[in-house]
């Protein structure tokens, strides 16, 4: 029993409780978001769910390199990626045109945040079995919780910016909300970072699109953001088309190795 005692002296390292307190942050970040809504920031709103997603991006790789990876740190971050990218998304939507219906902007709202959830409860299931073989190939399944919430919140920024009014009619952002609760269910393939390949010859054309990008990232943030996004949803189809393409040339490479045809 003495040994026992001491571990729990001991407590829990520091190195597992800082990516759990990232995830907190987005979390909190999530939420403040459907505070500046309720008052009318939207901007504000916009910039908190930012905030949430770039988080989100580094309490991962935080845990990864201080050693901290847990099974309750990836409960946690499902938990907040739920709250964070579904939920809040969802109420500023619903605040800033769908209550303009409240019975079927509700429903569309809802019918966003539970697609989060399902997109998330399918992540957790998988946790433990064996890797996927889009996975294996640096693919997605889906579109992410945080690029969803982006897609879902790229009306607001085209109207902070055009103020193009059609961009906020209700049932414009019912059928948005469906596309968008839809791709993250999906079983599309998408592009995710280890995918993307860059040939030495353009690392340094990539640094420079880069720094432009942060250039026009912080002159014209609204901008920059709802242009990203679109032409994120615009590569789909391409990640699509080339995770078919690697599909069938694994299968024609293993059909060459068995001594198969690969006609057959």
């Amino acid at each position: 029993m003495r040994p026992r005692r001491q571990n729990i002296r001991r407590g829990i390292p520091a190195r597992a409780v800082a990516p759990n307190a990232v995830t907190a942050l987005a979390l909190c970040s999530g939420l403040t978001g459907v505070r500046f809504a309720i008052a009318g920031d939207w901007e504000r709103a916009l910039i908190a769910i930012a905030i949430a997603g770039v988080l989100d991006g580094l309490d991962g790789r935080i845990a990864r390199l201080l050693k901290g990876e847990s099974r309750f740190g990836a409960e946690l971050d499902s938990l907040s990626d739920v709250i964070a990218f579904g939920v809040s998304p969802a109420i500023i939507m619903f605040l800033w045109s769908l209550n303009e219906i409240p019975r079927f902007g509700w429903i569309f709202a809802l019918g966003y945040a539970v697609c989060a959830a399902l997109r998330l409860a399918r992540f957790n299931a998988s946790i433990d079995t064996a890797e996927h073989p889009r996975k294996a190939a640096g693919f997605l399944t889906g579109v992410p919780a945080p690029l969803g919430a982006g897609l879902m919140l790229v009306p607001v920024a085209i109207w902070l910016w055009s103020d193009f009014w059609a961009v906020r009619d209700p049932w414009f952002i019912c059928a948005w909300a469906a596309m968008t609760g839809f791709l993250m269910i999906s079983d599309l393939a998408t592009y995710s970072w280890s995918s993307v390949h860059i040939s030495r010859a353009w690392r340094l054309p990539a640094l420079l699109l880069v720094a432009m990008f942060g250039a026009a990232l912080l002159s014209a943030p609204w901008h920059t953001l709802s242009i990203t996004m679109l032409a994120y949803l615009a590569t789909i189809p391409f990640s699509v088309a080339s995770y078919h393409r690697i599909t069938r040339r694994r299968a024609s490479d293993n059909a060459a190795t068995d001594g198969i045809p690969a006609s057959e």
